[in-house]
């Protein structure tokens, strides 16, 4: 796990190396030398330190800095998709420029026939005269000149359409990020789970992020969300808070409006330890909600019970605490009670499955957010969203409530799921 000066030192390398492509496809490719291209250079350096400072200061200042956060993770959406699209273009760019090289070859080439003086006419110092013929087949504007031409004009039409398509797309992110909750539901079945405990429901919430740009209206839109659907428990796997709970505490409040039959339990996330993660804890038992760290409780049903665990995120060492420990959590059970683990990485899954778990509940991904980095999401974690079986240990993972970062969700609508027990 690398610690924070590590990973701030890679954005740092990282924005660099993105801003300066941006610059060369959409500025040096598209203008001559000159103040506009002086102009163009001071913008996109401008933006490369403003986006790596909106996510150093919204990452580790004690401030909801809302006025940052918002054109700051707007213009990093935008630059992803820019970067996209203008890698896409890279083949038909190359495929051109080879099509305009192999043309100039074959004109700088010799003519096999001999012009006649009707045609050519030279002048004494060897140079062909400006009012001589040109030889058939020849274009009179097919020289070096007219070949910056077109590569100017391809780079320019190239660069608008990054653009349209890249505004258009975070547009449409931006309307789905904010956009009501959809309601995702699986049913599992659980060795050991008594028939009486069959049916009974967890509204699994993640990832909400209340910080610079969620608000209040995310709690309200939850609480309306769960308590549509009257379930037995609710269960939220981490990664509700991004900043300090003096910066945005009072953002949680409306989650204290929560219903269920049993209650709400919490286990952390990565961003509760960067956010102060003591406090946090403190707040949510206010809230009436119930931590597990590194804890178990037994969960009552009719005349059956099952085992709700939960642990501690696995970056919670980089903070200086606890991280996950499953035989605090999982030792002395009863073995004839089935597991269901909150956890809130799915990368997790690997030591529930040495620890006997048979269900394990989480978040983290976002489902990767938005398209195409749900790909590389798959590359960190064993499951990226959805219901999935490893080993004889049932996963589910949440595409979670809130974003982080740009507010964009593209192909990956916000959700809250509802999980469904059933006796096997």
């Amino acid at each position: 796990m690398l610690g924070p000066v590590a990973f701030f030192s890679i954005i740092v390398v990282l924005s660099a190396a993105l801003h300066y492509y941006l610059w060369a496809r959409l500025i040096r490719d598209t203008t001559a030398p000159g103040r506009w291209r002086r102009v163009g250079t001071i913008a996109i350096a401008g933006l490369g330190i403003f986006a790596t400072v909106t996510f150093m200061i919204t990452r580790t200042v004690a401030v909801d800095a809302w006025w940052l956060a918002w054109p700051g993770y707007t213009w990093i959406g935008l630059l992803f998709y820019l970067l996209i699209v203008l890698l896409i273009l890279e083949v038909p760019r190359m495929i051109l420029a080879f099509r305009w090289r192999s043309r100039n070859r074959k004109r700088s080439r010799p003519s096999a026939s001999l012009t006649t003086k009707e045609n050519t006419l030279v002048t004494a110092d060897g140079q062909e005269d400006a009012d001589a013929e040109t030889p058939a087949g020849e274009s009179a504007s097919s020289g070096p000149a007219s070949l910056l031409d077109r590569r100017v004009f391809i780079a320019r039409a190239f660069a608008a359409t990054a653009g349209i398509t890249a505004a258009c797309t975070v547009g449409y992110g931006m309307y789905t990020a904010f956009s009501d909750l959809r309601t995702v539901r699986a049913t599992v079945p659980l060795r050991g789970l008594h028939s009486s405990a069959s049916g009974f429901r967890i509204a699994l919430v993640s990832d909400t992020h209340f910080g610079p740009l969620i608000h209040e209206e995310m709690a309200a839109r939850v609480v309306r969300h769960v308590n549509r659907q009257q379930v037995d428990m609710v269960a939220i796997v981490g990664d509700l808070v991004d900043g300090t709970i003096d910066a945005v505490g009072h953002k949680i409040d409306g989650l204290r409006h929560l219903k269920s039959r049993l209650g709400t339990y919490f286990v952390t996330g990565n961003h509760e330890y960067s956010s102060g993660a003591d406090s946090w804890l403190e707040r949510v038992r206010e809230l009436g909600m119930t931590p597990l760290l590194n804890d178990r409780v037994e969960i009552p049903s009719g005349r059956a019970a099952f085992n709700l665990a939960g642990v501690n995120d696995i970056a919670a060492p980089m903070y200086d605490a606890s991280g996950p420990d499953y035989d605090q959590a999982l030792s002395d059970r009863d073995p004839a009670h089935p597991v269901v683990l909150l956890a809130h990485q799915p990368v997790q899954v690997f030591d529930a499955i040495e620890h006997g778990v048979d269900l394990q509940l989480s978040g983290h991904t976002h489902g990767g957010q938005t398209v195409p980095f749900d790909r590389i999401t798959g590359l960190q974690q064993p499951v990226v969203s959805g219901l999935a079986s490893m080993s004889g240990t049932s996963i589910f993972v949440t595409r979670g409530a809130g974003f982080f970062g740009p507010p964009v969700r593209v192909g990956v609508p916000p959700e809250i799921a509802i999980i469904e027990l059933q006796a096997r």
